[in-house]
């Protein structure tokens, strides 16, 4: 999988980029957890979810956000993530400008950012969000959600505890026009740290969401 150098707000950022043979394959972005607690482009959860989505046919991009790995620039308490995350998606949109569908993705601070990203562009159709720390972030900014997503969460999550994803996803569902759908691992906690029962399970979820809505939108 090709290494990527791209040009972000503060200076080159680090991704991957895995394409499909395919000019009008759909995109998706993938954005990986706190850079403060260890995140980066390879954690466990972004990386499978990278691979899930390009098992499904998406020209698929992950990336280091400023000061992780060689990314240049200095952590920026979101807003500059934010920024760092439409800088990739205006890449791989240029790369792929035929492409008709365009999905985010996030795990964890990730998909704070991925859902304020989702509020800026949209010819987003869809997203994923794994465990979103509605603990930690105010989601308020979703009013309203401007698309149809998945959240899903472990059970066992102390990072994010269930309550509070919980309220989120009743507050979206309130909205009108949107289908928010939600799914729990039974068991997991906020890493999904048991390949075969948490991982796995989670990321059969996810693939089994997006295949759905891919082929209602082609109907």
């Amino acid at each position: 999988m090709p290494e990527l150098i791209f040009p972000g707000p503060e200076g080159r950022l680090e991704g991957r980029y895995h394409a499909q043979a395919i000019p009008d394959a759909p995109i998706a972005i993938i954005l990986h957890p706190h850079p403060q607690y260890g995140g980066t482009m390879n954690n466990r959860v972004v990386y499978n979810l990278h691979y899930a989505f390009h098992r499904m046919g998406f020209t698929v991009m992950r990336f280091n956000f400023r000061g992780v790995g060689r990314s240049q620039g200095e952590f920026d308490q979101g807003i500059g993530e934010l920024s760092d995350a439409a800088s990739a998606l205006d890449y791989l949109q240029a790369m792929n400008p035929n492409s008709k569908h365009c999905w985010v993705a996030g795990f964890s601070f990730g998909a704070w950012i991925g859902m304020q990203l989702l509020m800026r562009r949209p010819e987003i159709t869809g997203f994923i969000s794994v465990s979103p720390p509605a603990n930690m972030y105010d989601f308020s900014f979703l009013a309203p959600c401007p698309s149809s997503g998945l959240i899903i969460n472990g059970t066992a999550d102390r990072v994010a505890p269930p309550k509070d994803t919980h309220s989120l996803v009743g507050k979206l569902r309130e909205q009108k026009g949107i289908t928010i759908s939600h799914e729990e691992v039974e068991g997991a906690d906020h890493f999904f740290r048991d390949d075969e029962t948490h991982m796995k399970p989670m990321i059969e979820t996810v693939q089994a969401y997006v295949r759905r809505r891919l082929t209602e939108t082609t109907r």
